[in-house]
């Protein structure tokens, strides 16, 4: 038995792998839900609000592939010619045209459709919710996991971010002393972020004909994107707020966000019959703070994290894992790839 640690893109992907070659396996999922830093919210009569991973670009073939495979289709992100400008506090607001961007893209019906597609082609009871593991024990010929039961295995797969599992699990034996640094030092994508999302029944900005976009160097939003849904139907706006604004209240965030909207856009802009934020910093199974301050992206795609551990029973998975795009969703699913076919070769090979 295979048990791989994280129900997110990377941990789903290889569990479908494995299921297309007919090998067992389980997920164990801290969460009660699936998707990791994928979440999109939904409410009836909105637009998805994505408060994790959201846009993705035409190199991402990995992902694209995939998105192809499964029949989930994407669109692209609308873009404005000018955008609104904050330069600072002293500053006035000011609307400046921007050069041709390249096009980015969104999944339709929100990113965690894609999730939801992976996993549903897998058994339900393959995926365990609510399943935090705290303890790896290796022994001669098998794995054993603790977490709120205890589970045994061939071979396990850490399919979450390496300072999470550097930082959370207990190993025995330890782990190399240079993985752990380089673990403990390896920025985890989305971590440092705090998304926001508003709902509209109209879209004011369109009916005014000014931009939807924004872009401030003093906040508390620091960008704001169009996030109308892909037949533009329901609207919305989305975007990154300040991280240091963490240390506030959610009244006084929120108030802030008010101010700007109305600084910005205008009366209208206040309309908004939902109001969603998510700071990933405090959420307990993406956000570690060792208090060492990290880079975006640094340590991504390490080379380390492609050694296999403990005998082959230990490999080591997730976004910032991956040889290719890490940091980013097209690394979960070259990851995700990767393990599985990792996977497979070692059971064709075990006796």
């Amino acid at each position: 038995m295979i048990l791989i640690i994280g129900a997110g893109l990377s941990g789903l992907l290889t569990g479908l792998r494995l299921k297309q070659a007919g090998i067992p396996f389980k997920i164990l999922e801290a969460r009660n839900r699936i998707g990791g830093r994928v979440n999109t919210l939904y409410k009836s009569n909105s637009a998805p609000i994505e408060m994790g991973a959201t846009w993705f670009h035409p190199q991402h073939r990995n992902l694209i592939s995939l998105l192809e495979e499964l029949g989930v289709t994407y669109f692209e992100q609308h873009k404005d010619n000018t955008v609104f400008y904050q330069k600072s506090d002293i500053h006035p607001t000011q609307i400046v045209q921007v050069p041709e961007q390249p096009p980015s893209y969104r999944i339709y019906g929100g990113t965690s459709n894609l999730l939801n597609q992976l996993f549903e082609r897998l058994d339900k009871n393959s995926v365990l919710m609510n399943q935090p593991v705290t303890r790896i024990n290796s022994y001669e010929s098998t794995i054993q996991i603790v977490a709120r039961e205890t589970f045994e295995a061939t071979t396990v797969v850490l399919a979450l971010p390496p300072k999470l599992w550097a930082n959370k699990i207990m190993f025995q034996p330890a782990l190399p002393d240079a993985l752990l640094r380089i673990a403990e030092s390896t920025h985890t994508w989305m971590e440092d972020s705090i998304k926001i999302g508003l709902s509209y029944d109209e879209p004011f900005w369109q009916q005014d004909k000014i931009p939807a976009t924004l872009y401030s160097n003093s906040g508390p939003i620091t960008e704001l994107y169009d996030h109308s849904n892909a037949e533009k139907s329901s609207y919305a706006l989305c975007g990154f707020m300040n991280p240091s604004l963490k240390t506030l209240s959610y009244i006084d965030r929120r108030e802030r966000v008010t101010k700007q909207l109305k600084t910005v856009f205008g009366e209208k802009a206040l309309a908004f019959t939902n109001y969603e934020e998510c700071i990933w910093s405090t959420e307990e199974h993406t956000g570690f703070d060792t208090s060492n301050f990290l880079y975006p992206h640094q340590n991504n795609g390490n080379a380390i994290f492609k050694s296999t551990l403990f005998n082959d029973k230990l490999l080591i998975s997730s976004s910032e894992s991956a040889s290719e795009f890490p940091g980013y969703m097209d690394g979960a699913v070259y990851a995700g790839n990767a393990i599985a076919e990792k996977l497979i070769k070692l059971v064709k090979k075990a006796p």
